[in-house]
C-alpha cells in the first residue's frame, strides 16, 4: 500500500485514527499529512482515570501482633495473659468436673475434699499451663514471635467437657500461635518443649508417689498420670499434634518421649487405679 501523502511503498501503514487514511512512518502524525480533520487531533483529550481493580482478600484467621520489648529474650503480652487466663479457668473447670468421677471410680472421698479437690485442680491446670508456655518459651528462644490464642472451637469443646455427663474430656482452649522462619529442626524441637516439660514433671511426681504412701502420695500419683497422658496424646504422630512435627523432624527422639511418656502413663494407671 502506498502513502497517501507521499506515494511512497509502505509494507505495514499508519492509519490515521482522524481521516482514516494510510500514511508511511514520516507522515503518520496528523500535522504531517495535513490531516482534513486537523481540529480534532487539536482537541483538548479528556483525562481518564485508571481503572482499578480490587480483588477479594481470602478470609484467614487473624492475629494482633504485639511488639517485642527491646532486651527481651521471653516476654508476654497483656491480650496473651488475658488468653492465658480464660484458657486456665477453662481447663480447670474440666479438672473440677473431671476428679469426682475419678474419686467415685477409685471409691475414695477423700479426693473430693475442697482442699483436695482444689489441689488436683491446680495440678490439673499448671499440666496445661506448663505445657503450653514451654512452647512459647522454646519459640522465643529462637526469635520467633509467639503467644497463646483461644480458638473458638478449642474453647467450645473444652467448655463442653466441663460437663459431667461428657464421656471424653478434651483440653484444647487454645495454642501458641508461631510466626517467623523456621527450620524443621527449630519446628521438632519447639513442638518437643510442651511434652518433653509434662515428662519431667510426671517423672518427679512419679518419685515422690513410690516414697509416699498417704494421701500425698495419691495427689503425686495424679499428677504424675495427667502429665504423662498430656504428654503422650500430644505426641501422636498426627495431624496438628506436636509428635508430628517431631516425628518429621528426628523419628528417634520422637520415639525416645512416645516410649518415656507411654511406660510413665502405665505407671502412673497401675498405681493409681
Amino acid at each position: 500500500m502506498k502513502c497517501q501523502k507521499c506515494g511512497k511503498e509502505v509494507f505495514l501503514p499508519f492509519r490515521c485514527p482522524y481521516c482514516g487514511g494510510y500514511f508511511c512512518s514520516e507522515h503518520r502524525l496528523p500535522e504531517n499529512h495535513d490531516c482534513p480533520r486537523m481540529e480534532l487531533a487539536r482537541a483538548p483529550k479528556k483525562e481518564t482515570k485508571p481503572m482499578i481493580i480490587q480483588k477479594q482478600k481470602p478470609y484467614e484467621y487473624s492475629i494482633t501482633y504485639s511488639p517485642r520489648p527491646q532486651a527481651k529474650t521471653f516476654w508476654f503480652s497483656q491480650t496473651e495473659l488475658k488468653h492465658l487466663a480464660v484458657g486456665a479457668l477453662l481447663v480447670m473447670g474440666v479438672g473440677l468436673s473431671f476428679i469426682p468421677q475419678i474419686a467415685r471410680a477409685l471409691s475414695s472421698p477423700a479426693l473430693t475434699k475442697p482442699e483436695i479437690l482444689l489441689c488436683l485442680a491446680v495440678i490439673f491446670t499448671s499440666a496445661f499451663l506448663i505445657h503450653e508456655i514451654a512452647h512459647k518459651f522454646s519459640a522465643q528462644r529462637y526469635g520467633l514471635w509467639a503467644e497463646f490464642r483461644l480458638t473458638l472451637i478449642g474453647a467450645l469443646i473444652t467448655l463442653i467437657s466441663m460437663l459431667p455427663f461428657a464421656f471424653f474430656k478434651i483440653i484444647s482452649p487454645g495454642a501458641v500461635m508461631i510466626s517467623g522462619v523456621i527450620t524443621r529442626k527449630r519446628a521438632g524441637k519447639t513442638a518437643l518443649a510442651g511434652p518433653l516439660t509434662n515428662i519431667v514433671i510426671s517423672t518427679i511426681f512419679t518419685a515422690i508417689a513410690l516414697g509416699v504412701v498417704d494421701i500425698i502420695g495419691v495427689i503425686a500419683v495424679f499428677g504424675a498420670w495427667i502429665n504423662a497422658i498430656i504428654a503422650l496424646f500430644n505426641l501422636i504422630p498426627f495431624g496438628i499434634m506436636d509428635g508430628l512435627k517431631v516425628f518429621r523432624w528426628n523419628k528417634a527422639v520422637w520415639a525416645l518421649a512416645f516410649t518415656a511418656s507411654l511406660i510413665l502413663t502405665i505407671v502412673a494407671y497401675i498405681y493409681f487405679f
